[in-house]
């Protein structure tokens, strides 16, 4: 394999650009010619097609976002419109691409595969961190420092005018952004999608609190539970007299810097994808596992039903009281 092509698609997320550096480094590294495709697999079918070189990822490894641009791209479930990407790669000579991704981004790496015997390794590039093959995904620990951090300067706010504080959070159907920000933020309530919970024990808390003399609390909501002023609405609708203030994070989680973490976990990753295509692999997702980079069968990786880390849920309610 002498070429490769990068890409990032779906939502992006702090470290992609980290990880787009470090494959296209090491690639070359290797004696490969690399590309970078923007704008996702929009991109590849309207052939926004460049070679890169070690200058054309230098002061990127910090930065947020992706220097690649990402988009969605609903159409590329056709196979005609696949075919017009795998056309525009072969035009270039291009024999393998790594998909920077979530979900979706793999599906579509899937079929390239599948379909066209398009060499594809996908990167998990999702703060989301909803992949069940790996541990983490690029930018969720960024992500969850950022909602941290936020936490700690709302709870300053909410402790002077004792008040409760609704802060939602992002993640889809996945409440781990809101578990391990709660967690280590001290919340004194942690709601999520995957875990069913009775108003009328969350009312008992927030009133259990205030008896105490306890009267600021946080609340974290994951955006896949309800959003936070209808949490807000409930609460007051079941009897809360508190003073209660909502803020929703937003696109926030998404940006900054990307920490320590993730850029590590991104040259991890970029490594073993670079050394999968020259091996002449396809049809695999890299990801970690237990501190060590492993590879799975696409197909298989997307099919695994997601575990949430009940007993962490536990600890973080137990440690909110």
């Amino acid at each position: 394999m002498k070429r490769i092509g990068v890409l990032t698609s779906g939502g992006d997320a702090p470290g992609m650009n980290a990880c787009v550096r470090a494959v296209v480094r090491y690639a070359i590294y290797n004696g490969l010619n690399v590309y970078g495709i923007e704008r996702g697999y929009s991109g590849l079918i309207k052939n926004n097609i460049t070679e890169m070189n070690k200058r054309s990822v230098s002061d990127i490894i910090h930065r947020g976002g992706t220097i690649l641009k990402t988009a969605r791209c609903p159409e590329f479930t056709k196979d005609e419109v696949m075919q017009i990407a795998v056309d525009n790669m072969e035009a270039y000579g291009i024999e393998g691409l790594v998909v920077i991704g979530g979900d979706g981004s793999f599906r579509g790496a899937l079929d390239l595969y599948k379909k066209f015997g398009v060499k594809a390794i996908g990167i998990p590039g999702t703060i989301d961190n909803d992949l069940a093959y790996t541990d983490y995904t690029l930018g969720f620990d960024t992500s969850v420092n950022t909602v941290l951090s936020a936490i700690n300067n709302l709870r300053d706010t909410m402790t002077s005018h004792e008040r409760v504080c609704i802060i939602e959070v992002m993640g889809r159907k996945c409440g781990d952004i809101a578990l391990y920000a709660g967690i280590c933020g001290g919340a004194e309530i942690i709601l999520v999608p995957e875990v069913p919970f009775e108003m009328k024990d969350v009312v008992k808390k927030l009133t259990l609190n205030q008896r105490v003399g306890k009267n600021s609390d946080i609340i974290v909501l994951a955006e896949g539970v309800c959003k936070a002023e209808d949490l807000k609405q409930q609460l007051k609708d079941n009897g809360i007299t508190a003073s209660i203030k909502t803020t929703t994070l937003g696109y926030i989680q998404r940006g900054g810097a990307p920490s320590m973490s993730d850029r590590v976990l991104a040259a991890r990753c970029a490594v073993k994808a670079v050394d999968l295509l020259m091996e002449n692999k396809g049809g695999r997702v890299v990801g970690v596992k237990n501190n060590r980079i492993v590879d799975e069968d696409i197909e298989k990786a997307l099919s695994l039903p997601r575990t949430f880390d009940d007993k962490l849920y536990k600890t973080a309610m137990i440690l909110g009281t």
